[in-house]
């Protein structure tokens, strides 16, 4: 941290936290944005299905089907300033067995409530649309998209960080209390001091909400799981693909869900955890997640899969109770100036800037904000070679010979994209950070053939020594040291 003094602080920096960030760049202000991890987005942001919804789950008249709609709107928008793939792709929503099909008549009820643009359609719209997939009815959103959700995360800090606010990153916050008309923050690499202090934490929500009074909400994570298909499965559906949602499930059900970069997502499972950092995956739930995927896509087949994830969804409605409930985005009972965002789970990526709109449009009646006119609203994100036509990568080739030398053969990614990675502006110098920027070792052999060549640009290109190359945090050293005559 450069300062002890600001205007803001905001704690966090998923998705919701950074877009916050960035929403606030527009004025004159000073912000300062504060992660507890190495990098942004470590938490539920990098881990979910990248969707960007288009508001038929979220309840009528609600503050989630708000920021949620205004998302979904705005997101072709943002993604274009940011630099950040976008594809609406449209959603079907599949009704397997007869008695389904009144179920998508009342989402469809709910969706254009709140504005969503909806179709109830038969089997020859599916077969049409989707020849691998079964089912006996559909509801079908055509606004329904997709996106990177890591890449889109790091583009929000990014833009708040070319327009002034600072982001301190593996900064974890101890404590919070009022010092005369400022709040302290302590954080294990010192105090700042702010007037306002917006809560972000996701999974750790409740217990910074805690520190301004607020002891009403507890954070209940519950973990979904993931398979990912190679992207040789990539033909086999071109749509999001979703089931007829299980009652009080808390979650969409098991869907299918094809990626920006060409792979498919099965998943997510939903399961209630007792820790937030239980990112495990389980056998017998991934056996689940192929037996029913394969009920939608028979097709689909265990040679298929390259690798399986989790993430942890931060919810606010107890294991007893299930299902869904509004977001709450609220000043703490004992002070106007902290701002408590909990339970922020499903659409949370599609709400993202709507809710940022929403916490700033709370502050502003307070503060009266003064907009910046040198607020830059684009960014552009490292040159991703292999998109490019073939003109220009020659052209590229031939100034810079970094860009002749493939890196990650899975993913075409080149030695430039690799330095560039690394070279990035909130200064994260980990193998996950080039994995989430330059999507290095995310293909088949998920790094069997890149890694040790990303090391190696470390070592020569940044001078970094190996016992400090890190895979993520802190304590995720690759190497103890080097052996004795090794060279």
């Amino acid at each position: 941290m450069k300062k002890q003094n600001y205007d803001i602080a905001i704690i966090g920096g998923g998705v919701v936290g950074t877009a916050i960030a960035r929403e606030l760049s527009r004025y004159k202000a000073d912000v300062l944005l504060i992660e507890k991890e190495n990098d942004v987005g470590q938490g539920a942001s990098n881990s979910n299905s990248g969707v960007v919804h288009s508001g038929f789950t979220a309840p009528v008249g609600s503050l989630k089907a708000d920021v949620c709609m205004y998302g979904n709107s705005h997101f072709e928008e943002i993604c274009s300033e940011l630099d950040v793939p976008y594809e609406k792709t449209g959603k079907l929503v599949v009704a397997v067995e007869e008695k389904q099909i009144a179920e998508l008549y009342n989402l469809q009820y709910i969706g254009r409530k709140n504005g969503a643009e909806l179709y109830i359609v038969g089997e020859d719209f599916i077969e049409e649309k989707e020849p691998n997939i079964s089912g006996k009815a559909a509801m079908y959103s055509p606004n329904s998209a997709i996106t990177s959700p890591y890449e889109l995360t790091i583009a929000f800090a990014e833009n708040a960080h070319q327009n002034g606010v600072e982001i301190s990153l593996n900064t974890k916050v101890v404590k919070i209390s009022k010092k005369n008309s400022k709040f302290s923050v302590k954080t294990d690499r010192g105090e700042i001091l702010a007037d306002y202090v917006i809560n972000s934490a996701g999974l750790y929500s409740d217990k910074i909400a805690a520190f301004s009074g607020e002891d009403r909400y507890k954070i209940y994570p519950c973990r979904g799981e993931y398979y990912v298909l190679d992207k040789n499965a990539s033909a086999l559906m071109s749509r999001l693909v979703y089931p007829v949602p299980p009652e009080n499930a808390g979650g969409y059900g098991i869907h299918l869900t094809p990626t920006v970069e060409g792979n498919i997502l099965i998943g997510p499972s939903n399961e209630y955890i007792d820790s937030v950092d239980n990112e495990a995956t389980t056998k017998e739930v991934m056996d689940k997640l192929l037996k029913e995927a394969r009920d939608f896509l028979p097709k689909i087949t265990r040679d298929m899969v390259i690798r399986s994830y989790s993430g942890i969804r931060s919810k606010i409605v107890p294991p007893e109770v299930g299902g869904f409930t509004d977001f709450v985005i609220e000043k703490s009972p004992k002070y106007d100036n902290f701002i408590n965002l909990i339970g922020i789970e499903s659409p949370g990526l599609t709400s993202a800037p709507g809710i940022a709109k929403y916490v700033v449009e709370m502050i502003d009646e307070m503060e009266k904000l003064r907009e910046d006119k040198d607020f830059k609203k684009t960014r552009k994100g490292i040159t991703k070679f292999y998109e490019l036509p073939e003109e220009k990568q020659k052209e590229l080739a031939e100034d810079n010979p970094n860009y002749r030398e493939i890196v990650c053969r899975c993913e075409n990614i080149t030695k430039q994209e690799i330095i560039d990675a690394l070279n990035n502006p909130l200064g994260v110098q980990t193998l996950k950070g080039v994995k989430y920027r330059a999507r290095a070792t995310m293909g088949r052999c998920q790094g069997g053939y890149c890694m040790a060549r990303i090391i190696k640009i470390m070592q020569d290109e940044f001078d970094m020594d190996l016992e400090d190359i890190k895979l993520e945090g802190n304590n995720s050293n690759l190497f103890a040291g080097q052996a004795k005559g090794w060279e």
